[in-house]
Parts: C-alpha cells; sequence; structure tokens
C-alpha cells in the first residue's frame, strides 16, 4: 500500500496564550499542499523503517545537509529498526497498541518534504501510517477518532489524519474541518502556491520559547480567512495570511524574512512563514505564475516548488 503523505503550510497561526502545561494555546487554518513524501506500507513480521532521500531530484532535494552522519541531498538508502523516535515508527506503535495486534509492518519513505521546515513532514508520514495501517488491518477506525489519538504523536498529526483544509486548536489535539464537512465541491479549484525555503533550520521550542508577545484574541483572522477560501480568492487569501510566530522567527533567522520579501518581489500577491519556519510561501495569481516565480528563485539559489492546495 502506497499513501501519499502530504505537506502542509498555515493559511493563519494564531497563538492564544500559554496553557498550564506549559504548550501555548493556538488557532490555525491548516492546508495540505501537493508537495508530499510516498509512504509505503507492507507486512511484515516486525516494525521497520526504510529512509529513501530524494537528494538531487530537482526542487525536491532538501534545502540543507543533515545534522547526522549522511548527507540526504544526496539520495540515500536507510533501513534500521532502531528508530522508535520517528514519528512513523512511533504511530505504527500507536495503531499496534490500540488495536491489540501483533502484526509489523516495513515503512518505506521517500521524502520529498524538507526536514525541519514547518511543512509538517514528519508528522504528515505518521498521519499515513495511521490511516493506512487502519486501513490495512481491518480497523475500520474513524478518521476523527484516528485524529483524536495521533495527538498523542504530534501537535500537527491530528490535522494531517484529519485531511483536507482543518481548523486546528489548542496545542493541536482539536481539529475539524475548516468548512464543517468532510466533502467538498470537487469543482472548486486550489489555491497555487510557490514554498521557498532559506537553507536555515528552525527549532520549534526556541521558537515558542523566545516568543513574548502578547496578543489578544482576534476572531477576525479566522474569519476573513474563511470567507476568502469559500470565495476562491487567491487575492483575498493572500491579504488574510497570519502567522504570529514570524516575527519572532524571523528575529532569530533573517533569512526567512529575505525569502518572504523574495517571494513578494517575484510576484507573490502575499507571502507568509509556515508553521514556525523556516519555509516561507506566496500566493501566486495561478499555476503558471505559480511555476514562473518556482524557477526564477531556484536560478537564485533558493530551494523553492510550485504546488497548489489540496482537498
Amino acid at each position: 500500500m502506497t499513501i501519499a503523505a502530504h505537506a502542509k503550510v498555515n493559511f493563519t497561526l494564531e497563538v492564544l496564550g500559554v496553557r498550564p502545561d506549559g504548550y501555548h494555546d493556538l488557532r490555525s487554518a491548516v492546508v495540505p499542499v501537493s508537495l508530499a513524501d510516498e509512504v509505503t506500507l507492507e507486512p511484515a513480521d516486525e516494525v521497520t523503517l526504510v529512509m529513501d532521500w530524494c537528494g538531487g531530484r530537482g526542487a525536491t532535494a532538501l534545502p540543507w545537509r543533515s545534522r547526522g552522519t549522511r548527507d540526504p541531498t544526496g539520495g540515500t538508502r536507510d533501513t534500521t529498526v532502531e528508530t522508535e523516535d520517528n514519528l512513523a515508527v512511533r504511530a505504527a506503535r500507536l495503531m499496534q497498541r490500540v488495536s491489540g495486534k501483533n502484526d509489523g509492518v516495513t515503512i518505506t519513505l521517500e521524502k520529498r518534504i524538507p526536514v525541519g521546515g514547518g511543512l509538517g513532514g514528519g508528522s504528515a508520514d505518521a498521519a499515513a501510517v495511521m490511516n493506512g495501517l487502519n486501513e490495512m488491518w481491518g480497523l475500520g477506525m474513524p478518521r476523527k477518532e484516528l485524529a483524536t489519538l495521533g495527538a498523542g504523536i504530534g501537535s500537527d498529526v491530528p490535522a494531517l489524519v484529519l485531511g483536507g483544509t482543518v481548523l486546528m486548536e489548542g496545542r493541536g489535539e482539536r481539529v475539524d474541518w475548516l468548512d464543517g464537512c468532510e466533502t467538498r465541491d470537487a469543482r472548486q479549484d486550489g489555491f497555487h502556491l510557490v514554498l521557498a525555503n532559506p537553507g536555515v533550520f528552525c527549532s520549534t521550542p526556541e521558537i515558542f520559547k523566545a516568543f513574548d508577545t502578547p496578543l489578544p484574541n482576534r476572531p477576525e483572522i479566522l474569519y476573513n480567512m474563511r470567507l476568502a477560501m469559500q470565495a476562491g480568492d487567491g487575492a483575498a487569501v493572500a491579504r488574510a495570511l497570519q502567522n504570529d510566530l514570524e516575527t519572532t522567527a524571523t528575529r532569530l533567522y533573517p533569512e526567512i524574512e529575505a525569502a518572504r520579501q523574495r517571494l513578494e518581489a517575484a510576484g507573490c500577491l502575499g507571502a507568509s512563514m509556515s508553521g514556525s519556519g523556516a519555509t516561507v510561501f506566496g500566493i501566486a495569481r495561478d499555476a503558471a505564475e505559480a511555476g514562473r516565480i518556482a524557477r526564477e528563485l531556484e536560478a537564485e539559489d533558493l530551494w523553492s516548488v510550485a504546488v497548489e492546495t489540496v482537498r
């Protein structure tokens, strides 16, 4: 079984305060995009992880060198069982526990989503494993039940398990479809985006620790974004983009702001940071314009790729 594990961007990300457990209360419009890892699940005696790094494959090459002993931009394959910290492996272990099954699985990840870039790559892989094993093992668990379980793996996992455009709240454990229903009008076109990464690694805990801006509850942010998306108005979406973490992240990593400005200078209607960074994205007028901008930035040695939103 092979599943596309889609990256996500945050059209809005609001930090509403600090919770008693030390985490921050968030509210975010989480939107999946066409850039995706490929997750293959095969029955096995134990849980095994195989990593295929898509190095050197055009715009999908990872934008920085690994902090480990390998250079994932070169395109390598690793096979190991001792990878219990990997979110995909943790997802498989979770599914074993909740199902009571002792079945194993070989998980092959063909990585295209930049690691640590605010695009939810690891969470997308975990979500794909949960949804895939739910089907492979015939568990029949409802998608919302799986999403609730996914909160124990990572904050982005519930939204990516649920799929589609999602309203995420709390520390990520409360999710629902932004339009309130699972079915969507297939006639509605997606939005065209350009992703760009300046090649710096942002630590999510570091960004939240440095975040010190008290912000009021601003319901108009989500309201404006919801209206813009329902209207299919890319220019309105661009005007409604908001990420409360962006000021902190760009203070620590000026390269993020430079990449965001470059997207706008190249012709994007508006640009913002995804998650806690470092990837930024811009809204383009159409697919042709997104492709042109991505090629222009690539020619300047800035990792970039044209994508569209997916349902």
